[in-house]
């Protein structure tokens, strides 16, 4: 890894950016917000911005191009959801602002904030996603929608073929940029971005800056202002983290099943590693007669959607699912976490218990372990400088 030597003879890690920008703004009041867009942000429950939402909603409304790095849980969807709605004119139902996320359900949950947000706005904003019917999706894009949020490949479909019209564009948004360059969309998203109106401002959100995600910045960005949200500001604060240390793996079940009278009585998500290992532990609480739903990548798009939709309604309570949706799933009354499998990357941690607290919100994340996951139970603690402790024996009361 190299490092680079900054003014204060601090050594940034090659994949941090640097801030170059120190205005904050600790109100939504004093931010000069749309009345109506005002009152959105207040119906949807936020009282004061986030770390992020106080230093990049600003420069956006200034006109600047953006990059900020923080991540998933931190507020970054409600900091460009805003800036983008303050930008819209509101008398034009032409694309003005296209936002790409890596997958469907991502596209869905941020066109859901947009929604929320720009509801006293009467804003349209049009799910622009894979696995959705193409004519109707090309009439919907042609009547015109204020906001367009999608994903690449059928976003550059849209603008291909003359559906999503371009010429109105003023903002451009990338978020969870280094998870959309890793897989593979960076043709996709250089393709759109020639399309768009040469003077386009861009904002680019990631949670790590890889080579190719400062390849995207030098190339397409003019001069843009940098965020950079540390990582022990993250919302691992108010998230009780626990873990059960389970002997063999063959017994994670029974200890599952044993914590399962705990869980229902809240919402909770379980990780594991593999679809073929959601699909066996769903089958197996199934046939311990205990309700249970699951989600993966391999379900078709369709079939998600219910899945969701039952999920948050809370009609369906537990959700086993994969890293696919770890980022991605905010569900408000999602209390617990478990991870059944310890994620094999220290970042997916984050993004998995952070269900559990969303921005100021309280949460328990239960993790089993083997013996083999001990070494990476102790790196994710180091790496969020947070502590893990054995899980008492009234977590019921925590949670």
């Amino acid at each position: 890894m190299t490092t680079t030597n900054t003014d204060s003879g601090l050594q940034l890690p090659e994949n941090e950016i640097e801030s170059n920008w120190d205005e904050v703004v600790d109100n939504f009041d004093n931010m000069n917000l749309n009345p109506e867009l005002l009152r959105g942000i207040y119906a949807y429950g936020f009282e004061r911005p986030s770390s992020i939402q106080q230093r990049a909603i600003l420069p956006v409304l200034k006109g600047r191009d953006v990059i900020a790095q923080a991540q998933s849980g931190t507020g970054k969807t409600a900091t460009f959801s805003i800036s983008v709605l303050q930008k819209l004119d509101m008398s034009n139902k032409q694309c003005q602002a296209l936002l790409l996320a890596p997958t469907r359900e991502l596209a869905q949950q941020t066109q859901k904030v947009v929604l929320a947000l720009g509801d006293f706005m009467r804003v349209e904003c049009h799910p622009c996603i894979g696995g959705t019917n193409v004519r109707e999706d090309m009439a919907t894009l042609e009547r015109g929608s204020q906001v367009v949020v999608g994903t690449p490949g059928r976003a550059l479909d849209m603008i291909n073929r003359g559906a999503l019209k371009t010429d109105s564009i003023k903002l451009f948004v990338l978020d969870e940029a280094d998870e959309m360059l890793s897989r593979g969309f960076k043709d996709q998203i250089y393709d759109v971005v020639q399309r768009l109106p040469p003077n386009t401002q861009i904002v680019l959100l990631s949670a790590t800056m890889p080579t190719d995600v400062m390849e995207v910045t030098t190339k397409f960005m003019r001069d843009p202002v940098r965020i950079l949200v540390k990582q022990d500001e993250l919302t691992l604060e108010g998230i009780k983290q626990f873990y059960v240390a389970v002997e063999k793996e063959e017994w994670k079940l029974d200890t599952l099943c044993d914590l399962y009278e705990t869980v229902t009585i809240t919402q909770a998500v379980i990780f594991c590693n593999t679809r073929r290992k959601v699909d066996w532990l769903t089958e197996k609480l199934t046939a311990r007669d205990f309700t249970v739903s699951a989600i993966h990548s391999d379900m078709e798009q369709v079939h998600r959607e219910v899945i969701m939709k039952e999920f948050r309604s809370g009609s369906s309570r537990v959700l086993i699912a994969t890293d696919l949706l770890a980022r991605g799933i905010d569900v408000q009354q999602v209390s617990l976490v478990i991870n059944y499998d310890i994620p094999t990357n220290k970042e997916n941690y984050i993004h998995r218990i952070g269900r559990g607290g969303r921005f100021g919100r309280k949460g328990v994340a239960i993790n089993f372990v083997t013996a083999e996951d001990t070494r990476m139970l102790r790196e994710i603690e180091q790496f969020y400088s947070t502590q893990i402790l054995e899980m008492p024996m009234n977590v019921a009361d925590l949670i």
